[in-house]
């Protein structure tokens, strides 16, 4: 295979990737690329990720259980670190049970893997993470996309399923910033004789969860909690399902218990409510001087506030510019997006000043200029 002509292809449609080097602790001031900027890509929403409480959890941990597991969960790397977390995890979201993973991209493929005898046909939102997608395609069944947060397209699809099936979406949807609607999707579900599986990735921690008697229910630990790794939440014998049928579960070494440590911090964090609050402060402030600046944002009461370009060239060349200004704001384009959608993501977290906000979209109005 040619790989130099697939890559300068890439590179001539402004689809090429970079990685930027970071030399300081992920927050809301960072030096990239030996560049002091104020960041405004990270998932650390709740900017526990350099929180000193978690951060002295972690070398507590450490010392207690050293760095690694060394095993996965069923030979010798189950700690009593990971039993406590998925203990606190089941009770934060009102389930009998949590599983822990390694990440959220191989807890979505772990819980895919499981059912992949289980399931005759699949409904996903088309808006849907790429993990959930990978995770359908998996088990062998054809990618069936309703329309984003459609209800009367999901309805029309499944009017065409026969057997047992699984409902899919993500909870905040990564790239838009907005919000699948739970209780509708679960009446579609009970009608349809159908699981709901929810991806509450970009929400934990932030949003309060729903999680329907029965459903499925996946979030991440590398986001708003700050630190890494993964967990599916539901019924008793579901989670005792996954151990013995999950095959990332079963053949995946288990993250480190020094990080569960850290973790359990990070949730008392959560509970506590402080940087939850910051965080909500922000987003609506940023929404409020977006719409005095009469920015075209789409509406989005989440973290993640999207300004759609179209064009991926064009982004590239606002988020450089940005980048020159001090602010760094990912430039996201297709695949991760549908075509002609390329966009500024900007995310927001319990760190960022008011200042910072102004600063930052006062920038992005000169830019679009």
């Amino acid at each position: 295979m040619d790989f130099s002509k697939k890559l300068s292809d890439l590179k001539s449609n402004h689809l090429y990737r970079t990685r930027k080097l970071s030399t300081t602790a992920q927050g809301a001031q960072m030096v990239i690329n030996g560049k002091s900027l104020i960041n405004f890509c990270s998932n650390d929403y709740l900017s526990l990720a350099n929180h000193a409480q978690v951060k002295e959890a972690l070398k507590k941990g450490v010392d207690q259980y050293g760095v690694g597991s060394g095993s996965s969960h069923l030979v010798s790397g189950h700690s009593s670190a990971h039993h406590d977390l998925e203990e606190a995890l089941a009770e934060y979201t009102g389930q009998d049970r949590g599983l822990l993973f390694s990440t959220g991209y191989s807890a979505n493929i772990g819980v895919f893997s499981a059912l992949k005898d289980e399931l005759d046909w699949v409904l996903q939102d088309k808006l849907n993470h790429a993990s959930l997608i990978d995770g359908n395609q998996l088990i062998g069944l054809p990618i069936q996309r309703y329309l984003h947060n459609d209800i009367a397209s999901l309805e029309k699809k499944l009017e065409k399923q026969t057997g047992s099936g699984m409902i899919v979406t993500d909870t905040v949807f990564s790239m838009d910033g907005d919000q699948a609607n739970i209780t509708d999707l679960q009446k579609i579900a009970n009608f349809s004789n159908a699981i709901l599986m929810q991806d509450d990735a970009h929400g934990f921690g932030i949003f309060e969860a729903n999680i329907p008697k029965n459903s499925i229910y996946m979030a991440t630990l590398g986001k708003a909690a700050g630190t890494m790794g993964a967990f599916v939440a539901g019924n008793d014998d579901f989670i005792e399902f996954l151990i013995q049928k999950s095959r990332p579960y079963v053949y995946t070494t288990a993250m480190s218990p020094a990080i569960c440590v850290a973790t359990l911090k990070s949730l008392e964090l959560i509970k506590n409510g402080e940087q939850k609050a910051k965080l909500l402060a922000n987003i609506d402030f940023f929404r409020n001087f977006s719409n005095a600046l009469s920015l075209p944002i789409d509406p989005s009461s989440s973290a993640i506030q999207p300004l759609i370009i179209g064009d991926s060239e064009k982004a590239l060349k606002i988020s450089q510019a940005l980048f020159e200004k001090g602010f760094y704001v990912g430039a996201i384009r297709p695949p991760t997006v549908p075509k002609n959608t390329a966009r500024l993501r900007i995310t927001l977290s319990a760190d960022h000043t008011q200042t910072q906000i102004e600063h930052l979209l006062t920038q992005i109005k000169h830019a679009l200029q």
